[in-house]
């Protein structure tokens, strides 16, 4: 919040600057997506875990990533 005075006329007036919620959602869905997809690669590469759960767990992560750097790159800067 950025706050001025008129002083000239000792009015006090307040001017909102929104957060850009898309670009910070969008760049937490990124990280979870990130997340997600180096948690499924560790998987596979030790061979632990169930593969369908590896499956399910790398789709959300790749659907996380896509759809966060849509955000972050479709989100005009507003500042």
């Amino acid at each position: 919040m950025l706050i001025k005075q008129n002083s000239s006329s000792g009015v006090i007036m307040y001017q909102n600057k929104p957060m850009n919620v898309k670009r910070t959602f969008g760049t937490i869905l990124t990280i979870l997506g990130i997340v997600g997809l180096i948690y499924t690669g560790w998987g596979v590469m030790q061979h632990s875990g169930q593969t369908t759960n590896l499956i399910v767990v790398g789709v959300i992560g790749i659907i996380f990533f896509v759809s966060g750097i849509g955000l972050v790159k479709n989100t005009k800067d507003e500042s």
